[in-house]
């Protein structure tokens, strides 16, 4: 990597389930767009939250419901990991060559 250029996991996966990465300086199109999509995750994990209070509160509740719940729960879990690993990541100052 040169000048400005960093490494940024992107908060999607590969057809392969592994872990995309971009090299840029940050402030092109696929920069952008990643941006975008991490706030989308994050506020679907925000709304997910008041979902899963609001159905917690219920007196009844089925295990299907609960069981639907902890899989989005998760979803959205493994999303926010990978927005804060990602942010985390570019929080620290580049490797020297």
């Amino acid at each position: 990597m040169t000048g400005g250029a960093r490494e940024r996991l992107l908060p999607w996966t590969g057809s392969d389930g592994k872990p995309c990465y971009l090299v840029g300086d940050g402030t092109g199109y696929v920069s952008r767009l990643a941006d975008d999509i991490e706030d989308v995750q994050l506020g679907m994990a925000d709304d997910l939250l008041g979902h899963a209070d609001e159905l917690l509160a219920e007196q009844r509740v089925t295990s299907a419901e609960l069981h639907y719940l902890a899989m989005r729960l998760t979803e959205c879990l493994r999303d926010v990991r990978r927005v804060a690993e990602s942010r985390g990541e570019r929080l620290s100052p580049p490797e020297s060559p």
